[in-house]
């Protein structure tokens, strides 16, 4: 545990874009090759696929994350072992009873609730990935836990190629057979991505060598750590079955409130499939870092939370919100700026009002991201559960009795609203637990001056000069770049990261050995 988790975030991060880039190029192949309506019916099966993923190991992959962490603490490296062993266990029989579950429902839930015959086929084939993707969750929070993260970064890039592939050699014979064959191939993918990560994390965790001290015997007792997994695992795994099943009738209420406002069936399915199939996975590129913080900062806290040190958790809190907001800003601002080039140069397709608006929710989606890694670290699964239905309940009062009047607008405005309120109230509850300060100007009102600036000096520069210049692909790179380096230097100009903050990034925290072995596991990640 004394490993520097500096190294091992970079990793994450560094799998996280390298991922991200791959589905980019994954998508802009999909959606070239089966238009918007067949992203919408693709996105459209994969919220039941989603729902599967929150039964099944969404609870019990941050339980093994934060006991194994726990459990390190104590080094007590027995109990670590059937930690993971009981986890697996569990989640390999619900994964089963869930896949035969929605194997016979199948034909239901595509005629019924998704109101489309041809997902049918394509969701019977996807419940084979379920046991493996449940299984192999269960041993990557287990390395997150030990902050040894190199193995669920390769296996994360790993699956996605493997993904790719699959589409890529069979789609040529798949996809001319129609939309219903053309989403299948891309199951078949999943299903073999599932299969080969989880042998290969297996295979990590088989290879992987317990120095003398650490091949301990468990304290815990079978039956007593059951109950203790079953008892982190459920709140988190209840909170996520909810949001998946409001998600889904979310989802599904879309295109049918969008006939509603006057969309054919085709027209409301390519609207879906152009905000979830593509502008939302464009948006939530920027925040593979966050991902990351997010990722870290469950085991993290719980470290400090077990060594009782609340003044790390403090700090640890403090720098997590400080940098996410001043990536949050710049990933908005470069969506505002450029939203019409961004939807063109990536799909072809005119995407630029829609990334326009979500591009103006960027900081509070972010901001929720992070904050779901630390009120779980800090414990408050409850809460995390009574926010996320609150904010289900405002968007699909959104959906159902306004997008019929005010069409695709209603949604996104809706979701605006309801993440603004969760942001809030997220923000109280982690200042009232962990104890911090909220620095309003430096966190917040800074950063999005400096992102409003950048935003209009580099957009007037771009149209005037840099596009005629150097095109609209290369003008966009070099735009966003100059961007970025314009935003970086106005973030330090007005202090809301100071040189201090870099360097302390760079070498660590000095202090006692046990303070600085916390530190370079949980502080260190927060930076990054």
């Amino acid at each position: 545990m004394k490993k520097s988790i500096l190294t091992g975030a970079i990793i994450l991060t560094a799998a996280s874009v390298t991922t991200r880039l791959l589905g980019f190029v994954y998508r802009i192949f999909m959606s070239n090759a089966i238009g918007a309506e067949g992203m919408g019916l693709y996105q459209m099966m994969m919220l039941v696929y989603n729902l599967a993923w929150a039964i099944t190991c969404s609870g019990f992959t941050t339980t093994v994350s934060k006991l194994v962490a726990a459990e390190s603490a104590k080094k007590e490296y027995g109990n670590i072992r059937r930690v993971l062993k009981q986890s697996i266990i569990i989640t390999a029989l619900i994964s089963i009873v869930v896949s035969i579950v929605i194997f016979i429902a199948a034909g239901f839930i595509g005629v019924h609730i998704l109101h489309d015959h041809r997902i049918v086929m394509p969701l019977r084939i996807l419940t084979f990935a379920i046991p493996f993707m449940a299984m192999g969750s269960c041993l990557r929070g287990y390395f997150l836990g030990l902050s040894e993260n190199t193995v669920p970064a390769i296996s994360q890039v790993f699956e996605q190629c493997i993904k790719m592939g699959v589409i890529f050699f069979l789609g040529a014979a798949f996809i001319p057979m129609g939309l219903e064959y053309a989403v299948t191939v891309a199951v078949i993918g999943v299903i073999a991505g599932e299969f080969l990560s989880f042998i290969l994390v297996l295979f990590s965790y088989k290879m992987r060598k317990l120095n003398k001290t650490q091949k301990k015997e468990p304290i815990l007792k079978p039956m007593q750590t059951t109950i203790m997994i079953f008892t982190m695992a459920l709140p988190l795994t209840a909170n996520r079955i909810t949001g998946s099943l409001l998600a889904t009738v979310e989802n599904a209420l879309i295109p049918a409130r969008l006939q509603a406002y006057g969309l054919t069936a085709t027209q409301a399915m390519s609207e879906y499939g152009k905000i979830t199939g593509m502008a939302l996975p464009l948006i939530f590129f920027p925040s593979a870092i966050l991902t990351s913080l997010s990722i870290s900062l469950v085991p993290a806290i719980s470290y400090a939370m077990a060594a009782k040190n609340h003044t790390r958790v403090s700090d640890i809190v403090s720098k997590a919100m400080m940098f996410t907001t001043v990536i949050a800003m710049l990933a908005s601002a470069v969506f505002l700026a450029f939203a019409n080039e961004l939807g063109m140069v990536i799909y072809n397709q005119d995407i630029g009002s829609i990334l326009f608006l979500l591009g103006l929710m960027c900081p509070f989606w972010y901001l929720a991201l992070t904050f779901s890694g630390i009120l779980n670290g800090l414990g408050q699964q409850m809460f995390i559960f009574k926010s996320s239905l609150l904010s289900s309940a405002m968007n699909i009062i959104a959906i159902y009795f306004f997008v019929p009047i005010y069409g695709v607008n209603a949604f996104i405005f809706g979701w605006f609203a309801s993440l603004v309120v969760i942001t809030a109230i997220d923000l109280w509850k982690i200042k009232k637990v962990a104890k911090i300060k909220i620095p309003i100007l430096k966190w917040f009102a800074k950063p999005a001056l400096a992102a409003a600036a950048t935003g209009l000096v580099v957009d007037y520069l771009s149209r005037k000069y840099i596009f005629d210049l150097f095109g609209n692909t290369i003008g966009l790179v070099v735009s966003i770049a100059l961007l970025c380096v314009m935003y970086g230097l106005f973030i330090l100009s007005l202090g809301c990261i100071t040189i201090a903050d870099i360097n302390r990034l760079i070498k660590g925290h000095k202090g006692s050995s046990a303070d600085r072995g916390l530190f370079k596991r949980g502080e260190s990640a927060v930076k990054q």
